[in-house]
């Protein structure tokens, strides 16, 4: 029994009349007939009792009725819902994100390229308040960010956590060791961002500090990588932090990064999304990000 037989069976049920059936079909009278015929010899059993003035539904004819018009709406739906998918993944994605990425940012767009061969990804720069404000309102589907967070209208996804390097003059006599403990920077100033533009960071490194048994003289701030790391190769001796993805692929003249030890500071990545079920290509970023995590553990 084929779909398209039971469309003939069923155009023709509707009409009681052959030839208008075969005008709806856009095909030869002769070619439902014989179809007809054929998903009759299938049944064992006649469906249209047949004259050449009448057509109608024999009661095999009436019985099968209400199947044919289900399985036929059945096609229907999963070919809209085949339909919805291919549209859902050509769609355009867009994903917030933040500075240091580096690597952790290349893992996932890779995968979610490799997973999605219509979508596009597009990628939004914007302070962290901006972001989760811009998902909140749905003109992003997810932004990355780093450090806990609650909104009762958002979840956040944990995916990986990234070490913090320190970024020291290549001249200073902690540049010689392979890491650094937290205690020994103690007298040498931090730039740092300002609380107000980056809590997250600011909270981890000054808790890190106090755990290493001191609270850190703050120099100048933190302003910009190019600029920070130029004073700090070549300007009064000072000390900043990196994260691990970006400052393995920084290489800057007078500029060494380490380790941490003691203890060894990580900061948490999330991915911010909308509370309910994810639509197809949201769902293929979020298991993109689960792929970079993983990938990361390997």
């Amino acid at each position: 029994m084929e779909l398209r037989q039971l469309r003939y069976f069923l155009t023709v049920a509707e009409e009681l009349h052959f030839g208008r059936a075969a005008e709806r079909l856009h095909i030869v009278q002769s070619a439902v007939s014989q179809q007809l015929r054929r998903l009759e010899r299938e049944l064992g059993t006649e469906l249209f009792a047949r004259s050449t003035r009448v057509v109608r539904l024999t009661e095999a004819g009436n019985r099968l009725l209400p199947y044919a018009r289900e399985m036929l709406a059945l096609r229907a739906r999963a070919r809209e819902a085949i339909d919805e998918l291919r549209a859902d993944q050509a769609a355009t994605v867009r994903l917030g994100t933040s500075s240091g990425l580096g690597v952790r940012l290349d893992a996932v767009l890779t995968a979610f390229t490799s997973a999605t061969g219509h979508a596009q990804l597009e990628l939004v720069t914007s302070s962290t308040e901006e972001r989760l404000a811009q998902v909140r309102s749905g003109d992003l589907d997810a932004a990355l960010l780093r450090g806990e967070r609650t909104d009762p209208g958002l979840e956040f996804l944990p995916l990986w956590q990234d070490a913090l390097r320190a970024a020291l003059p290549a001249g200073h006599e902690l540049a010689t060791r392979e890491t650094v403990e937290l205690a020994r920077l103690a007298d040498l100033p931090l730039r740092l961002s300002p609380r107000s533009r980056n809590p997250a960071l600011h909270d981890l490194v000054m808790r890190s500090c106090r755990v290493a048994g001191y609270t850190p003289v703050l120099g100048p701030e933190f302003t910009n990588d190019q600029d920070t790391l130029a004073a700090i190769g070549y300007g009064k001796p000072s000390w900043t932090v990196f994260y691990a993805p970006l400052a393995d692929q920084l290489s800057v003249p007078g500029v060494v990064f380490r380790p941490l030890t003691g203890p060894a500071p990580a900061m948490q990545t999330y991915l911010a999304v909308r509370n309910g079920p994810p639509r197809a290509a949201l769902r293929a970023l979020i298991e993109a990000c689960y792929e970079a995590v993983e990938g990361a553990r390997a």
